[in-house]
Protein backbone atom coordinates (compact mmCIF):
# COMPACT_ATOMS: atom_id res chain seq x y z
CA UNK A 1 0.00 0.00 0.00
CA UNK A 2 2.07 3.23 -1.04
CA UNK A 3 -0.31 5.60 0.27
CA UNK A 4 -2.75 5.70 3.84
CA UNK A 5 -5.96 6.50 2.98
CA UNK A 6 -6.83 9.55 5.31
CA UNK A 7 -9.49 12.52 5.19
CA UNK A 8 -7.82 15.85 5.91
CA UNK A 9 -9.91 18.32 7.52
CA UNK A 10 -8.89 21.62 5.57
CA UNK A 11 -12.17 23.54 6.29
CA UNK A 12 -11.02 27.29 7.60
CA UNK A 13 -7.44 26.05 6.98
CA UNK A 14 -5.44 28.09 4.58
CA UNK A 15 -4.01 26.11 1.40
CA UNK A 16 -1.49 27.08 -1.18
CA UNK A 17 -1.96 26.86 -4.63
CA UNK A 18 0.94 27.59 -6.97
CA UNK A 19 -0.15 27.78 -10.31
CA UNK A 20 -3.47 28.83 -12.04
CA UNK A 21 -4.46 27.10 -15.27
CA UNK A 22 -7.39 24.19 -15.64
CA UNK A 23 -5.95 21.86 -13.45
CA UNK A 24 -5.34 23.96 -10.50
CA UNK A 25 -8.52 25.54 -10.83
CA UNK A 26 -9.98 21.60 -10.49
CA UNK A 27 -7.69 21.32 -7.15
CA UNK A 28 -8.91 24.97 -6.24
CA UNK A 29 -12.84 24.12 -6.27
CA UNK A 30 -12.10 20.64 -4.60
CA UNK A 31 -10.55 22.87 -1.64
CA UNK A 32 -13.19 25.36 -2.14
CA UNK A 33 -15.96 22.76 -1.70
CA UNK A 34 -14.79 21.06 1.49
CA UNK A 35 -14.38 24.80 3.06
CA UNK A 36 -10.49 25.88 3.02
CA UNK A 37 -9.19 29.55 2.33
CA UNK A 38 -7.32 29.50 -0.95
CA UNK A 39 -3.95 31.42 -1.73
CA UNK A 40 -3.40 31.14 -5.49
CA UNK A 41 0.24 32.23 -6.43
CA UNK A 42 0.98 32.64 -10.50
CA UNK A 43 2.23 34.98 -12.75
CA UNK A 44 -0.41 33.92 -15.22
CA UNK A 45 -3.88 33.73 -14.12
CA UNK A 46 -6.53 31.45 -16.17
CA UNK A 47 -9.91 32.45 -16.84
CA UNK A 48 -11.20 29.97 -14.33
CA UNK A 49 -9.18 31.09 -11.63
CA UNK A 50 -10.02 34.50 -12.53
CA UNK A 51 -13.42 33.98 -12.13
CA UNK A 52 -13.17 31.93 -8.96
CA UNK A 53 -12.03 34.65 -6.70
CA UNK A 54 -15.20 37.20 -8.25
CA UNK A 55 -17.53 33.60 -6.50
CA UNK A 56 -15.23 32.35 -4.12
CA UNK A 57 -13.08 33.70 -0.98
CA UNK A 58 -9.70 33.00 -2.97
CA UNK A 59 -6.68 35.52 -2.49
CA UNK A 60 -4.58 36.36 -5.77
CA UNK A 61 -1.02 36.95 -6.08
CA UNK A 62 0.26 37.68 -9.29
CA UNK A 63 3.72 37.21 -9.02
CA UNK A 64 6.75 33.92 -9.13
CA UNK A 65 6.65 31.64 -6.09
CA UNK A 66 8.80 32.73 -3.20
CA UNK A 67 9.71 30.57 -0.17
CA UNK A 68 7.99 32.80 2.41
CA UNK A 69 4.40 32.16 0.08
CA UNK A 70 4.38 28.53 1.69
CA UNK A 71 4.63 29.78 5.56
CA UNK A 72 1.71 29.30 7.63
CA UNK A 73 0.25 27.04 5.10
CA UNK A 74 -2.17 24.32 6.03
CA UNK A 75 -1.62 22.60 2.96
CA UNK A 76 -0.09 23.15 -0.53
CA UNK A 77 -0.78 22.03 -3.92
CA UNK A 78 1.85 22.78 -6.71
CA UNK A 79 0.61 23.23 -10.26
CA UNK A 80 3.22 24.25 -12.39
CA UNK A 81 4.61 23.39 -15.75
CA UNK A 82 8.07 24.05 -14.38
CA UNK A 83 9.91 20.86 -12.79
CA UNK A 84 12.46 23.08 -10.91
CA UNK A 85 9.77 25.62 -9.04
CA UNK A 86 8.16 21.74 -8.20
CA UNK A 87 10.81 20.20 -6.56
CA UNK A 88 12.09 23.18 -4.52
CA UNK A 89 7.89 23.26 -3.15
CA UNK A 90 7.86 19.65 -2.38
CA UNK A 91 11.10 19.91 -0.34
CA UNK A 92 10.11 23.45 1.01
CA UNK A 93 7.20 21.58 2.08
CA UNK A 94 8.32 18.36 3.54
CA UNK A 95 10.61 20.26 5.58
CA UNK A 96 7.85 22.38 7.61
CA UNK A 97 5.55 19.11 7.63
CA UNK A 98 3.04 20.61 5.44
CA UNK A 99 0.86 17.99 2.99
CA UNK A 100 1.96 18.93 -0.47
CA UNK A 101 0.78 17.52 -3.70
CA UNK A 102 2.49 18.17 -6.82
CA UNK A 103 0.45 17.56 -9.78
CA UNK A 104 1.24 14.14 -12.14
CA UNK A 105 4.58 13.96 -10.12
CA UNK A 106 3.64 11.68 -7.28
CA UNK A 107 7.55 10.91 -6.33
CA UNK A 108 7.25 14.77 -5.15
CA UNK A 109 3.56 14.28 -3.61
CA UNK A 110 3.31 13.78 0.21
CA UNK A 111 -0.57 13.69 -0.25
CA UNK A 112 -2.49 12.79 -3.66
CA UNK A 113 -5.94 13.91 -4.65
CA UNK A 114 -8.10 10.79 -5.00
CA UNK A 115 -11.10 10.01 -7.08
CA UNK A 116 -14.06 11.60 -5.25
CA UNK A 117 -17.75 10.38 -5.19
CA UNK A 118 -19.38 13.30 -2.58
CA UNK A 119 -22.62 12.29 -0.70
CA UNK A 120 -21.75 14.50 2.35
CA UNK A 121 -21.80 13.57 4.66
CA UNK A 122 -20.90 10.42 3.00
CA UNK A 123 -17.30 10.89 1.34
CA UNK A 124 -15.94 7.59 -0.94
CA UNK A 125 -12.23 8.04 -2.54
CA UNK A 126 -10.52 5.87 -4.96
CA UNK A 127 -6.91 6.01 -5.49
CA UNK A 128 -4.66 4.18 -8.08
CA UNK A 129 -1.79 5.95 -6.18
CA UNK A 130 -1.50 8.23 -8.80
CA UNK A 131 -0.73 5.72 -11.63
CA UNK A 132 -3.69 5.72 -13.47
CA UNK A 133 -5.91 8.53 -12.89
CA UNK A 134 -8.22 7.43 -16.04
CA UNK A 135 -9.07 4.46 -14.71
CA UNK A 136 -9.95 5.69 -11.12
CA UNK A 137 -12.20 7.40 -13.26
CA UNK A 138 -14.35 4.68 -14.81
CA UNK A 139 -13.94 3.37 -11.22
CA UNK A 140 -15.65 6.04 -10.02
CA UNK A 141 -18.09 6.58 -12.81
CA UNK A 142 -19.25 2.57 -11.67
CA UNK A 143 -19.14 3.05 -7.72
CA UNK A 144 -21.58 6.31 -8.47
CA UNK A 145 -24.25 4.03 -10.56
CA UNK A 146 -24.51 2.10 -7.01
CA UNK A 147 -24.94 4.84 -4.86
CA UNK A 148 -28.09 7.72 -5.03
CA UNK A 149 -27.43 11.60 -5.06
CA UNK A 150 -29.76 11.49 -2.34
CA UNK A 151 -27.39 9.28 -0.36
CA UNK A 152 -26.37 12.03 2.17
CA UNK A 153 -29.75 12.19 3.31
CA UNK A 154 -29.45 9.10 3.97
CA UNK A 155 -26.40 9.00 6.24
CA UNK A 156 -28.21 12.66 7.93
CA UNK A 157 -31.27 10.57 8.65
CA UNK A 158 -28.98 7.74 10.78
CA UNK A 159 -27.08 10.44 12.86
CA UNK A 160 -30.52 12.14 13.90
CA UNK A 161 -31.42 8.94 15.09
CA UNK A 162 -28.57 7.40 16.36
CA UNK A 163 -29.07 7.72 19.83
CA UNK A 164 -32.61 6.96 19.74
CA UNK A 165 -32.01 3.91 18.17
CA UNK A 166 -29.35 3.26 20.51
CA UNK A 167 -31.63 3.43 23.53
CA UNK A 168 -34.56 1.36 22.18
CA UNK A 169 -31.93 -1.74 21.25
CA UNK A 170 -29.08 -2.10 23.26
CA UNK A 171 -27.58 -5.29 22.12
CA UNK A 172 -25.04 -3.71 19.11
CA UNK A 173 -26.23 -7.19 17.33
CA UNK A 174 -29.41 -6.63 17.28
CA UNK A 175 -28.86 -3.01 16.16
CA UNK A 176 -26.63 -3.41 13.31
CA UNK A 177 -29.44 -5.98 11.98
CA UNK A 178 -32.32 -2.85 12.68
CA UNK A 179 -30.10 -0.48 11.04
CA UNK A 180 -29.22 -2.60 8.10
CA UNK A 181 -33.22 -3.21 7.66
CA UNK A 182 -33.74 0.69 8.13
CA UNK A 183 -30.49 1.23 5.58
CA UNK A 184 -31.84 -1.24 2.65
CA UNK A 185 -35.40 -0.85 3.03
CA UNK A 186 -38.85 1.29 2.86
CA UNK A 187 -37.33 4.17 5.18
CA UNK A 188 -33.77 4.49 2.40
CA UNK A 189 -36.61 4.51 -0.55
CA UNK A 190 -38.71 6.92 1.05
CA UNK A 191 -35.13 9.31 1.58
CA UNK A 192 -34.05 8.44 -1.88
CA UNK A 193 -37.67 9.28 -3.63
CA UNK A 194 -37.55 12.82 -1.69
CA UNK A 195 -40.06 11.45 1.06
CA UNK A 196 -38.11 12.69 4.04
CA UNK A 197 -40.93 13.38 6.76
CA UNK A 198 -42.54 10.29 5.65
CA UNK A 199 -38.92 8.29 6.40
CA UNK A 200 -38.48 9.37 9.51
CA UNK A 201 -42.18 8.50 10.54
CA UNK A 202 -41.88 4.89 9.08
CA UNK A 203 -38.67 4.68 11.35
CA UNK A 204 -39.94 6.11 14.51
CA UNK A 205 -43.24 3.87 14.18
CA UNK A 206 -41.24 0.95 13.50
CA UNK A 207 -38.82 1.39 16.62
CA UNK A 208 -42.09 0.88 18.76
CA UNK A 209 -42.67 -2.48 16.78
CA UNK A 210 -42.52 -5.67 19.43
CA UNK A 211 -39.18 -6.41 17.85
CA UNK A 212 -38.19 -3.86 15.54
CA UNK A 213 -35.37 -5.80 13.81
CA UNK A 214 -37.80 -8.36 12.24
CA UNK A 215 -37.75 -7.85 8.30
CA UNK A 216 -40.61 -6.16 6.28
CA UNK A 217 -41.31 -7.47 2.56
CA UNK A 218 -41.18 -5.44 -0.49
CA UNK A 219 -41.77 -5.95 -4.19
CA UNK A 220 -40.14 -4.36 -7.01
CA UNK A 221 -41.06 -4.19 -9.96
CA UNK A 222 -38.27 -3.50 -12.27
CA UNK A 223 -38.04 -2.66 -16.04
CA UNK A 224 -34.76 -4.84 -16.67
CA UNK A 225 -34.64 -3.42 -20.87
CA UNK A 226 -34.65 -5.36 -24.50
CA UNK A 227 -31.55 -7.00 -23.23
CA UNK A 228 -28.21 -5.10 -23.09
CA UNK A 229 -27.39 -5.18 -19.15
CA UNK A 230 -25.60 -1.50 -19.73
CA UNK A 231 -28.95 0.09 -20.25
CA UNK A 232 -30.21 -0.89 -16.87
CA UNK A 233 -30.90 2.29 -14.64
CA UNK A 234 -28.89 3.17 -11.76
CA UNK A 235 -32.21 2.74 -9.57
CA UNK A 236 -32.74 -0.86 -11.06
CA UNK A 237 -29.11 -1.77 -10.31
CA UNK A 238 -29.17 -0.92 -6.56
CA UNK A 239 -32.40 -2.39 -5.87
CA UNK A 240 -31.51 -5.71 -8.05
CA UNK A 241 -28.03 -5.91 -5.50
CA UNK A 242 -30.04 -5.47 -2.62
CA UNK A 243 -33.13 -8.22 -3.65
CA UNK A 244 -33.33 -11.55 -1.85
CA UNK A 245 -34.98 -13.18 -4.54
CA UNK A 246 -35.19 -12.64 -8.39
CA UNK A 247 -38.72 -13.78 -9.84
CA UNK A 248 -37.81 -13.16 -13.66
CA UNK A 249 -38.88 -13.93 -17.11
CA UNK A 250 -37.96 -15.69 -20.13
CA UNK A 251 -36.75 -12.13 -21.50
CA UNK A 252 -34.33 -11.41 -19.03
CA UNK A 253 -30.95 -11.91 -20.14
CA UNK A 254 -28.38 -13.72 -18.28
CA UNK A 255 -26.05 -10.40 -18.05
CA UNK A 256 -28.74 -8.73 -16.37
CA UNK A 257 -29.54 -11.80 -14.24
CA UNK A 258 -25.85 -11.62 -13.50
CA UNK A 259 -26.04 -8.44 -11.57
CA UNK A 260 -27.95 -9.80 -9.02
CA UNK A 261 -26.69 -10.42 -5.52
CA UNK A 262 -24.71 -14.02 -5.53
CA UNK A 263 -26.65 -15.26 -2.84
CA UNK A 264 -30.28 -14.69 -3.77
CA UNK A 265 -32.68 -16.86 -4.59
CA UNK A 266 -33.97 -16.60 -8.59
CA UNK A 267 -36.99 -18.50 -9.44
CA UNK A 268 -37.83 -18.49 -13.35
CA UNK A 269 -41.13 -17.57 -14.30
CA UNK A 270 -40.92 -17.05 -17.89
CA UNK A 271 -43.86 -17.23 -20.47
CA UNK A 272 -43.53 -18.37 -24.03
CA UNK A 273 -47.03 -18.40 -26.62
CA UNK A 274 -49.31 -21.06 -25.47
CA UNK A 275 -46.55 -22.44 -22.43
CA UNK A 276 -46.26 -20.38 -19.33
CA UNK A 277 -44.17 -21.86 -17.01
CA UNK A 278 -46.58 -20.26 -14.16
CA UNK A 279 -50.34 -19.05 -14.93
CA UNK A 280 -49.94 -15.20 -14.09
CA UNK A 281 -52.55 -15.65 -10.93
CA UNK A 282 -49.88 -17.65 -9.95
CA UNK A 283 -47.16 -15.07 -10.32
CA UNK A 284 -48.97 -12.96 -8.04
CA UNK A 285 -50.00 -15.28 -5.42
CA UNK A 286 -45.47 -15.94 -5.24
CA UNK A 287 -44.65 -12.50 -5.40
CA UNK A 288 -47.34 -12.13 -2.49
CA UNK A 289 -46.40 -14.97 -0.04
CA UNK A 290 -42.66 -14.21 -0.36
CA UNK A 291 -42.80 -10.25 0.66
CA UNK A 292 -45.64 -11.40 3.22
CA UNK A 293 -42.69 -13.89 4.45
CA UNK A 294 -40.43 -10.73 5.02
CA UNK A 295 -38.54 -11.05 1.62
CA UNK A 296 -37.18 -8.25 -0.38
CA UNK A 297 -38.49 -9.37 -3.85
CA UNK A 298 -36.68 -8.18 -7.37
CA UNK A 299 -39.32 -8.70 -10.00
CA UNK A 300 -37.51 -8.47 -13.17
CA UNK A 301 -39.54 -8.13 -16.47
CA UNK A 302 -38.11 -7.93 -19.90
CA UNK A 303 -38.28 -3.98 -21.50
CA UNK A 304 -40.75 -1.92 -19.38
CA UNK A 305 -42.86 -3.36 -16.87
CA UNK A 306 -45.74 -1.05 -17.51
CA UNK A 307 -45.63 -1.52 -21.64
CA UNK A 308 -47.15 -4.86 -22.38
CA UNK A 309 -45.73 -6.20 -18.96
CA UNK A 310 -48.55 -6.81 -16.90
CA UNK A 311 -47.26 -4.96 -14.20
CA UNK A 312 -50.45 -3.10 -13.33
CA UNK A 313 -52.07 -6.36 -12.94
CA UNK A 314 -49.43 -7.95 -10.36
CA UNK A 315 -49.12 -4.54 -8.52
CA UNK A 316 -53.25 -4.05 -7.89
CA UNK A 317 -52.66 -7.30 -5.00
CA UNK A 318 -50.64 -5.64 -3.61
CA UNK A 319 -52.24 -2.48 -3.03
CA UNK A 320 -55.35 -4.57 -1.63
CA UNK A 321 -53.05 -6.31 0.89
CA UNK A 322 -50.85 -3.38 1.79
CA UNK A 323 -47.84 -4.53 0.60
CA UNK A 324 -44.81 -2.45 -0.11
CA UNK A 325 -43.76 -2.08 -3.50
CA UNK A 326 -41.91 0.21 -5.67
CA UNK A 327 -41.96 0.64 -9.46
CA UNK A 328 -38.44 1.14 -11.33
CA UNK A 329 -39.07 1.74 -15.31
CA UNK A 330 -37.12 0.31 -17.75
CA UNK A 331 -36.33 0.70 -21.78
CA UNK A 332 -38.39 -0.41 -23.53
CA UNK A 333 -37.81 -2.72 -26.69
CA UNK A 334 -39.53 -0.92 -28.83
CA UNK A 335 -37.01 2.11 -27.55
CA UNK A 336 -33.82 0.00 -27.49
CA UNK A 337 -34.32 -2.42 -30.25
CA UNK A 338 -35.07 0.17 -32.72
CA UNK A 339 -32.14 2.53 -31.43
CA UNK A 340 -29.67 -0.32 -31.60
CA UNK A 341 -30.89 -1.42 -35.21
CA UNK A 342 -30.57 2.63 -36.24
CA UNK A 343 -34.63 2.61 -37.23
CA UNK A 344 -35.94 6.09 -35.56
CA UNK A 345 -39.53 5.75 -34.32
CA UNK A 346 -40.17 8.99 -35.46
CA UNK A 347 -38.92 11.47 -37.73
CA UNK A 348 -39.94 15.04 -39.74
CA UNK A 349 -39.56 13.31 -43.12
CA UNK A 350 -41.34 10.03 -42.11
CA UNK A 351 -43.16 9.77 -39.22
CA UNK A 352 -44.99 12.53 -37.09
CA UNK A 353 -46.74 9.75 -34.22
CA UNK A 354 -45.32 6.23 -32.88
CA UNK A 355 -48.27 3.99 -31.94
CA UNK A 356 -47.16 0.58 -29.52
CA UNK A 357 -49.73 -2.55 -29.77
CA UNK A 358 -48.76 -6.03 -29.16
CA UNK A 359 -49.76 -9.09 -31.59
CA UNK A 360 -51.98 -10.71 -29.34
CA UNK A 361 -54.27 -10.34 -26.86
CA UNK A 362 -55.44 -12.46 -23.93
CA UNK A 363 -57.30 -14.51 -25.75
CA UNK A 364 -54.65 -15.45 -28.28
CA UNK A 365 -56.91 -13.67 -30.76
CA UNK A 366 -55.37 -10.51 -32.90
CA UNK A 367 -57.94 -7.88 -33.15
CA UNK A 368 -56.40 -4.56 -34.15
CA UNK A 369 -57.59 -0.95 -35.66
CA UNK A 370 -55.98 -1.95 -38.70
CA UNK A 371 -57.73 0.76 -40.69
CA UNK A 372 -55.91 3.63 -38.13
CA UNK A 373 -52.72 1.38 -38.38
CA UNK A 374 -52.77 1.44 -42.09
CA UNK A 375 -52.48 5.69 -42.52
CA UNK A 376 -49.39 6.77 -43.49
CA UNK A 377 -46.80 9.42 -41.90
CA UNK A 378 -46.54 7.26 -38.76
CA UNK A 379 -44.56 4.42 -37.15
CA UNK A 380 -46.17 1.20 -35.94
CA UNK A 381 -44.13 -1.22 -33.33
CA UNK A 382 -45.69 -4.32 -32.69
CA UNK A 383 -44.51 -6.51 -29.40
CA UNK A 384 -45.24 -10.43 -29.87
CA UNK A 385 -46.16 -10.49 -33.46
CA UNK A 386 -43.77 -13.22 -35.30
CA UNK A 387 -46.60 -16.08 -34.75
CA UNK A 388 -48.71 -13.60 -36.41
CA UNK A 389 -46.67 -11.83 -38.90
CA UNK A 390 -48.14 -13.00 -41.80
CA UNK A 391 -51.92 -11.88 -40.76
CA UNK A 392 -50.39 -8.35 -39.85
CA UNK A 393 -49.10 -7.86 -43.50
CA UNK A 394 -51.90 -9.18 -44.94
CA UNK A 395 -54.13 -7.12 -43.23
CA UNK A 396 -52.42 -4.14 -43.24
CA UNK A 397 -52.70 -4.16 -47.31
CA UNK A 398 -56.31 -5.36 -47.43
CA UNK A 399 -56.59 -2.11 -45.13
CA UNK A 400 -54.93 0.41 -47.56
CA UNK A 401 -51.18 0.29 -46.73
CA UNK A 402 -49.35 -0.10 -49.83
CA UNK A 403 -47.61 -2.93 -50.70
CA UNK A 404 -44.16 -1.78 -50.87
CA UNK A 405 -44.50 -0.28 -47.32
CA UNK A 406 -40.88 -1.11 -45.34
CA UNK A 407 -41.13 -3.19 -42.62
CA UNK A 408 -38.45 -4.57 -40.11
CA UNK A 409 -38.04 -7.36 -37.76
CA UNK A 410 -35.69 -7.23 -35.19
CA UNK A 411 -34.35 -10.55 -33.49
CA UNK A 412 -32.56 -9.99 -29.85
CA UNK A 413 -32.51 -6.48 -29.89
CA UNK A 414 -29.48 -4.81 -28.07
CA UNK A 415 -27.30 -7.79 -27.58
CA UNK A 416 -24.57 -9.63 -29.51
CA UNK A 417 -27.25 -11.74 -31.27
CA UNK A 418 -29.35 -9.21 -32.93
CA UNK A 419 -30.70 -9.32 -36.55
CA UNK A 420 -32.18 -7.09 -38.57
CA UNK A 421 -34.29 -8.34 -41.65
CA UNK A 422 -36.14 -5.42 -43.49
CA UNK A 423 -38.50 -5.65 -46.44
CA UNK A 424 -42.08 -4.56 -47.33
CA UNK A 425 -44.82 -5.96 -46.09
CA UNK A 426 -45.55 -7.96 -49.39
CA UNK A 427 -42.96 -9.71 -48.78
CA UNK A 428 -41.67 -9.67 -45.28
CA UNK A 429 -43.57 -13.03 -44.12
CA UNK A 430 -41.87 -15.40 -46.46
CA UNK A 431 -38.43 -13.39 -45.38
CA UNK A 432 -38.56 -14.23 -41.79
CA UNK A 433 -39.52 -18.16 -42.96
CA UNK A 434 -36.43 -18.35 -44.52
CA UNK A 435 -34.30 -16.77 -42.35
CA UNK A 436 -35.52 -18.90 -39.67
CA UNK A 437 -36.39 -15.83 -37.00
CA UNK A 438 -37.63 -16.64 -34.10
CA UNK A 439 -38.64 -14.80 -30.82
CA UNK A 440 -37.67 -12.62 -28.87
CA UNK A 441 -38.71 -10.26 -32.19
CA UNK A 442 -39.68 -6.84 -32.03
CA UNK A 443 -41.71 -5.67 -35.39
CA UNK A 444 -41.69 -2.26 -36.75
CA UNK A 445 -43.28 -0.24 -39.77
CA UNK A 446 -43.10 2.85 -41.03
CA UNK A 447 -40.94 4.40 -43.37
CA UNK A 448 -38.70 5.35 -40.88
CA UNK A 449 -36.97 2.15 -41.66
CA UNK A 450 -35.81 3.06 -44.74
CA UNK A 451 -33.20 4.78 -42.71
CA UNK A 452 -31.48 1.60 -41.09
CA UNK A 453 -28.88 1.00 -43.38
CA UNK A 454 -27.54 4.52 -42.99
CA UNK A 455 -28.30 4.49 -38.98
CA UNK A 456 -27.26 0.93 -37.90
CA UNK A 457 -24.13 2.29 -36.46
CA UNK A 458 -24.46 -0.89 -33.65
CA UNK A 459 -23.40 -3.72 -36.33
CA UNK A 460 -21.67 -1.37 -38.91
CA UNK A 461 -18.58 -3.21 -39.88
CA UNK A 462 -16.72 -0.46 -41.75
Amino acid sequence: MDYFPLFLKVKDQTCLVVGAGEIAARKIELLLRAGANIVVVAMEIGSAVAAMQQSNQIVIRQKAFTHEDIDGMGLVVSATNCRSTNVEISKLANQRKIPVNVVDDPALCSFIFPAIIDRSPLLVAISSSGVSPVLTRLLRARVESAIPASFGLLVQLAEKFKLLVKQRIPQPSQRRVFWEKILQGPVAELVFVGKQSEAEELLRSQLQQPDPTVNEGEVYLIGAGPGDPDLLTFKALRLLQQADVIVYDRLVSIEVLDMARRDAEKIYVGKQRDNHSLPQESINQLLIDLALAGKRVARLKGGDPFIFGRGGEEIESFIQLGISFQVVPGITAAAGCASYAGIPLTHRDHAQSCTFVTGHLKDGSINLDWQQLSRPNQTIVIYMGLAELATICRSLIEYGCPANHPIAVIQEGTTRNQRVLTGTIADMPSRVEQAEMTPPTLIIIGSVVTLHQQLDWFQRSD
